[in-house]
């Protein structure tokens, strides 16, 4: 089975994020979910982002560093969000990585770095008209990435919210949250 360290959004460390994690524990898989936001949890995204931004973008990919760095290399790096930065930053760049999941965002591989690892599997997940996802350039950057990556695999839903797969917040899909946690729990047999 695998180790996953699952980032959470923008709005926290929800009991949705924590239900997604318990989902893969309940198929064997070893989950960490480290509190980038120290136990603070918002309503709106725009309260998350509001406080995201006091605190300081730096300051949070620092702890999603810091959080990795206490854990075994060997792991699969996954965020939703805003917690795909430093699932993304670590996957790209702690050697070890057994993979990575991208769920509703991805940056360019290039602002971590010179590239995406070819020994590195990843996913990116996101709604096809979600604005945030398909609309700030998120989707561009994951279709790169998985042509870029030797085992990449880009996942579109029908829709057009964020956050669709967190149970505890008004955006939740549950017919598209179903299909991404199947896939989810796919790749993590195969890459275990």
């Amino acid at each position: 089975m695998a180790e996953v360290v699952l980032f959470h959004h923008a709005q926290g460390l929800t009991t949705g994020i924590t239900d997604f994690a318990e989902a893969l524990r309940d198929a064997g898989h070893t989950v960490h979910t480290p509190d980038l936001y120290e136990g603070q949890t918002f309503e709106t995204l725009d309260d998350g982002l509001a406080y995201m931004k006091q605190v300081g973008f730096d300051t949070i990919l620092e702890r999603g560093k810091t959080a990795g760095e206490a854990l075994p290399a060997e792991v699969v790096w996954a965020g939703f969000s805003l917690g795909v930065m430093p699932a993304q930053l670590l996957a790209q760049t702690r050697p070890g990585a057994r993979g990575a999941l991208l769920m509703e965002s991805c940056v360019p591989p290039s602002e971590f770095g010179d590239g995406w690892p070819d020994e590195v599997p990843v996913q990116v997940h996101g709604m096809a008209d979600d604005p945030i996802f398909a609309g700030e350039g998120d989707l561009e950057a994951g279709r790169a990435l998985v042509e870029e990556a030797a085992d990449g695999e880009l996942f579109t839903y029908p829709g057009a919210v964020h956050l669709f797969a967190d149970n505890s917040i008004s955006t939740y899909d549950a017919e598209q949250a179903a299909v991404l946690t199947d896939r989810v729990l796919e790749f993590l047999d195969r890459v275990s």
